[in-house]
């Protein structure tokens, strides 16, 4: 990568991840487990954004969650220059904006990505941003596009257009969640690309198009970071300033109406591990299909997910397909590939 301005990691990882419950609780969410390998979500985002080329993360968190995060980040050798403790969460793009602010606001490049995302081929998304950075650099708002592998109606899509210089093309246009026969489509053409939710720009380039597409929310934004409360890395945004900012992400406040924007489409093993049955979709299955973690028997059983904390044993007899997830005095038990359907739990709980 060249030798100009160190990228600035920008890490998101306000949410809540209810879709893996019970394991995701409010007070211990999907990027702070351990669910794809012994680190962290968040610790293996961290540690794909480290190296001479980066400069040191700005996280993005609930202030719920602050010595956690502190804690995850100190245990593989991370340390955030500034950790944005979000009063309440108002969605990407004023999440961004703060960053962006505490950023200093210049020309810096950046990296703004999920904190509970995975990413099998570093390698792939090192080089993609290393095509992305002249544009970045000329002014240009960059994001990645996800090499689509099946007609996902769960994921926004990108139409990519005329090529701007090697790996790297004008983004035609965004398209939301769309209906299957419309993913089909797409998917056959192959113009399409997923939109991963991981873009790189200049932190000046953002604002700037904030000012224009959204002022209230930059003026609500500057204002919560000029009356934040700060303690070291540590920095509350004022309340009442931030809780007066509208609420919008950053595909519909700024991606969607920009003129310079651009994709780079690339395949790098990419998840948002958005549900159980996509854990078991990228995870390393046994001889029997099973994917276990945890103090688990298996007999007779094929092609079940099994997830189980320390201290709790879970036995499968003559089962197949199954999800099974055990957490504190939680038991969540479903046939595969109906994953999605455990937010008809979390409603039915809170009924």
């Amino acid at each position: 990568m060249p030798e100009s301005k160190a990228i600035i990691p920008v890490i998101l990882s306000g949410g809540s991840g209810t879709r893996l419950w019970p394991m995701s609780q409010p007070e211990k969410p999907k990027q702070l487990l351990s669910l794809t390998a012994e680190q962290t979500m968040l610790q293996l985002t961290v540690q794909r954004a480290a190296g001479h080329q980066f400069a040191d993360p700005i996280v993005v968190a609930n202030a719920f969650h602050a010595d956690l995060v502190e804690e995850q980040l100190s245990a593989v050798e991370s340390a955030a220059q500034a950790l944005i403790l979000e009063p309440i969460g108002r969605n990407t793009a004023p999440a961004i904006a703060l960053a962006a602010i505490v950023a200093g606001g210049g020309s810096e490049p950046m990296l703004v990505m999920p904190s509970d995302h995975v990413i099998a081929n570093v390698d792939s998304f090192h080089a993609a941003i290393r095509d992305a950075l002249p544009l970045v650099n000329e002014g240009w708002l960059v994001t990645f596009g996800i090499a689509p592998d099946a007609p996902e109606t769960g994921y926004g899509w990108i139409k990519v257009g005329e090529q701007l210089a090697k790996g790297i093309h004008r983004v035609d246009r965004f398209v939301e969640k769309p209906p299957r026969d419309a993913a089909e489509a797409m998917l056959a053409s192959g113009d399409h690309a997923w939109n991963g939710g991981i873009f790189l720009f200049r932190a000046d380039m953002f604002l700037g198009a904030l000012s224009v597409y959204a002022p209230e929310m930059l003026i609500a934004a500057q204002q919560s970071i000029e009356r934040s409360r700060r303690e070291g890395s540590r920095i509350w945004p004022d309340a009442e300033s931030f809780a007066a900012c509208p609420s919008d992400s950053i595909d519909y406040a700024v991606m969607e109406k920009a003129p310079r924007v651009a994709v780079v489409p690339v395949s790098m093993g990419w998840s948002d591990v958005g549900s159980w049955d996509a854990l078991h979709a990228i995870s390393d299955p046994d001889e029997g299909g099973n994917v276990v973690r945890g103090d688990v028997v298996a007999i007779d059983s094929r092609n079940c997910l099994v997830q189980s904390e320390p201290g709790k044993r879970v036995a499968l007899v003559g089962v197949n397909d199954l999800i099974v997830v055990v957490s504190g005095a939680d038991v969540l038990v479903l046939p595969r590939g109906r994953s999605q359907e455990v937010k008809r739990v979390i409603e039915a709980m809170k009924d």
